[in-house]
Parts: structure tokens; sequence; C-alpha cells
């Protein structure tokens, strides 16, 4: 059974994407099987959500509709989504809210350190919301909620998935400074399809990020990750892979493209297990030292068990199979 997301309303009745409410509607196409995924009905996703929602907290696997939530939040594996619910930015793809965000909660750091300790995470992903209306794009927020699960749970290991921190001057520099473990931000598409896909970025912009991550702490694991099925070629692909390398990124993920309502966009091809499966092939000969491929594959999917292969790689003791 295929996951329903409602992405008309928000819980408050107001349009979630008031941006594409006068858009034409996109073609949807069908699903084929490798896509489908089951509701989600476990206890454990029961227990998650719980704990989740007791602690005021937002999470990207519902705000972004994630289709592997089922699975991961069973798991007891959620990835948190500071700085509240609401985007200022309007990505034709992403089924976060979009409008004007409110001012910073001072009390989620702890609150996201202690929903860490009660789901006993040994990983945790903390994301954002684009956050344009601050200084520092959020920068020194990532790092109170780093600084606090470090005090609460020094033995959780961190990775931050963060946005572009476009014309932010500092911002990479502040979250370094707050040593997560994994510095992840996603190039999302190839650069041709940034107009209509990812209009308020920039990729040469989100590729020196990277880079400057890199510079600032060498040792940092840097992780980017791209959709397929918006309409790009195979040879965009494969510069897109060039160009995280040139940046020395370790980890890349690619995953396919989920249209979520007839107000985003197309989903133009759905990508066959196959294609992934050669797509990995190619990134690993082109020097990675992880990568995850797959039609469901997301970017904090398997985040844990992804880092420790990571590490492992990097010790030389993981073999690729």
């Amino acid at each position: 059974m295929a996951v329903v997301i409602d992405t008309a309303l928000g819980n408050t009745g107001r349009l979630r994407h008031p941006e594409k409410a006068h858009r034409p509607d996109q073609p949807a196409l069908p699903k084929p099987d490798w896509i489908r995924v089951k509701a989600p009905v476990s206890a454990g996703y029961v227990e998650t959500r719980q704990i989740v929602h007791e602690n005021g907290l937002h999470t990207v696997c519902e705000e972004a509709g994630c289709p592997n939530i089922g699975e991961c939040w069973e798991k007891k594996h959620a990835t948190f989504m500071i700085m509240g619910d609401t985007c200022t930015r309007a990505c034709a793809f992403c089924n976060v809210k979009t409008g004007l965000p409110g001012a910073l909660d001072p009390a989620e750091p702890s609150h996201i350190a202690e929903a860490t300790a009660k789901l006993g995470l040994a990983h945790i992903v903390i994301t954002s919301v684009d956050r344009d209306d601050l200084d520092d794009g959020g920068a020194g927020h990532f790092a109170a909620v780093i600084r606090a699960i470090r005090a609460r749970c020094p033995g959780t290991t961190i990775e931050v998935l963060t946005p572009d921190f476009l014309r932010k001057s500092g911002a990479a520099e502040t979250v370094v400074a707050a040593r997560p473990d994994v510095f992840n931000h996603n190039l999302e598409t190839v650069p041709s399809k940034y107009l209509n896909v990812r209009p308020g970025a920039r990729y040469f912009a989100s590729v020196r990020l990277l880079q400057r991550v890199k510079e600032i702490d060498p040792k940092m694991f840097t992780k980017s990750g791209i959709m397929v099925g918006l309409g790009e070629e195979r040879n965009e692909v494969l510069q897109v892979m060039d160009d995280l390398r040139a940046a020395d990124v370790d980890f890349l993920t690619i995953g396919q493209y989920l249209q979520p309502s007839r107000k985003h966009h197309a989903v133009v091809r759905f990508v066959p297990p196959e294609e992934f499966t050669a797509l990995a092939t190619i990134a690993y000969a082109k020097g990675f030292s992880m990568v995850s491929a797959s039609p469901l594959t997301r970017s904090s999917h398997h985040a844990g068990e992804d880092f420790a292969r990571l590490k492992a790689a990097r010790d030389g003791k993981y073999l690729r199979p």
C-alpha cells in the first residue's frame, strides 16, 4: 500500500503551498511496484510519533512526506527538522510548508536533546527549513542543537543536513565549529534544472559550501544527495558526481523524486532499480567512500548504518560488495 500524504492543507487549514495554488496541475505517472511502501502501523512507529509530538518537535519525515517514515520510525529513527515547519523558499519538489516563519524557539535545542535520549539514538540527523530571514541563516541554532545533544547524549553521533546559507557569511564556520560528525548539504538536482526545481538556490554556491567545510576541517565527513526522475540527462548526473568529488565530498545519495501533489514538479520518469545500481558503481569508481543509490534512498534513510560504513571505509576496513 502506498502512503497517502495530504499536501493541500496544513493543520491550521491554511494552504501549505500558497505560491503553487494557481499553478496548473501537473501530470502524475502511476507508481511502479518497486516504489510502493506499506502504510505505517507498527507499535514502534506510534511510540516514536508520541515522543516527537510530546516534545513539540518537527521532523522532515512528516513534513516532507518521506515514504520511509514507517520503516524508520518503527526502528525509532527520526530526522528532526529545526527552526519551525515553515520554509522561506518555495522549491518545486518539496512538500515542506512555505511562508513567513515564526521566531526561533530557544528551548528547541534542549527538547531535541531530550527526545534523542528518550529514543536512545546512537546516530541523529538534524535538518531544517531554509531561514533566509535570519542573519546567519540559522547556523547558530544548528550549533546550539549540536552542543545540547553532545551535553545530554555524549555517545550519539550527529549528522546535520543544512540549507545552503546563501549569502550568509561565516555560517559554515559556525556549524563546523560545533563539530558535527557529518556535514550534509543536498544539491538535489543537476544545474540545468535549478531554475525550475530549486529556484532560490545556486548550484555552485552549494558545491562551494561543501568544499568550504572540507577547507575548515579536512577530517569532517561531507555528504550530498540528488534526486533523479526530474528530466535530467545521465551525463548531467555524472557531471554532478565529478563536481562533488572535486569538492572532496565523501558520501553520495541518489534517490527517486516523488511528486507530493499535482501542483509540484512532475515526475518525468521512474528510474528502474538497475539504473541506480549502475550509478552507484560509477560513483564508487569516481572515488566516493560511500554511496547509497536506490529508488527509495533518502539523505537520512539508514543514516546510522551508513555512517558506520563510512567510518570503516575511511579506516580501510570496509570492502564494497
